[in-house]
């Protein structure tokens, strides 16, 4: 089992070379067939006052200027994949709904991995945007890159944040290729609720008895009556162990209430430091 068609999304020059460096590593491991995808969103029509018609020549160098964006991040994706020898191609949507368009999903739901940038707000660009309507509306686990990290790093340690919810539970699953490559796994619950049949210092035994049908070894952490946010606890976990995989499900309430209240999810997603699996 592994990962066999990786979709990488190429959603700016800033962050082309570094996701296509990832997505060539993560094809040698699982002899994958990697897929670069940019969506080119269709500019936004100028409007010239007072009669409010559109400008043909504004709307003309908008649209240059978008495709030789997405000429230079093929660029730098075949100069990435070329010499690796790998199987890939290069895919280019244009439409008015940039990553939530019908194509770019249908080429997304095919994919066994979907590998994304973290937002870097220092580049000048927001696609959190993007990243929650691949997550929410594709279907395939979601496998993000901290902007922190320019080059592919060996993925060594894997940490799962459990709390027992469907999201973890499908995360933990969709991780297992990586898990059985590892050197460590561990499941990590912050105040975990009792469950019908288990007490909380039991939490995430079943899962690890699952995945050790597996081939993988993994050890167990409860931290009770945290003083700090569960997405502290989290990080501070990250850092203590030195991981290199955090596996965790997707938006357990809806994004609207995250947006609105925080979160586990967005608050992890803000401060990554591991290259992070979700899935929902």
């Amino acid at each position: 089992m592994g990962y066999k068609t990786i979709v990488a999304i190429l959603d700016s020059e800033h962050n082309a070379g570094p996701i296509s460096d990832f997505a060539a590593a993560l094809g040698r491991q699982f002899s994958a067939h990697v897929v670069g995808l940019h969506a080119e969103t269709l500019a936004t029509i100028p409007l010239i006052a007072p009669m409010e018609i559109p400008d043909p020549t504004a709307v003309e160098a908008l649209q240059k200027a978008a495709q030789a964006d997405s000429t230079c991040i093929e660029g730098i994706f075949r100069n990435r994949m070329e010499p690796e020898g790998l199987s890939y191609e290069f895919r280019r949507y244009v439409s008015s709904s940039g990553y939530g368009s019908d194509s770019v999903l249908e080429c997304a739901r095919a994919s066994d991995l979907i590998l994304a940038y973290q937002t870097d707000e220092r580049a000048g660009s927001d696609n959190s945007a993007n990243l929650e309507t691949l997550l929410f509306e594709s279907g395939r686990p979601l496998l993000l890159v901290p902007h922190v990290m320019m080059e592919a790093q060996p993925i060594r340690r894997a940490l799962i944040a459990w709390n027992g919810s469907k999201e973890a539970t499908r995360a933990a699953f969709d991780a297992l290729p990586f898990l059985k490559a590892v050197e460590s796994v561990e499941i990590f619950s912050v105040d975990p609720p009792g469950m019908p049949r288990q007490a909380p210092d039991f939490a995430g035994t079943d899962l690890a008895a699952a995945l050790s049908r597996h081939g993988i070894h993994v050890n167990l952490r409860t931290e009770e009556n945290s003083q700090i946010p569960t997405a502290a606890a989290i990080e501070n976990r990250l850092t203590e162990e030195g991981v290199d995989l955090l596996v965790m499900g997707g938006y357990g309430n809806s994004r609207w209430w995250e947006m609105l209240f925080g979160g586990v999810t967005r608050s992890v997603l803000e401060s990554m430091t591991a290259v992070t699996l979700l899935s929902r």
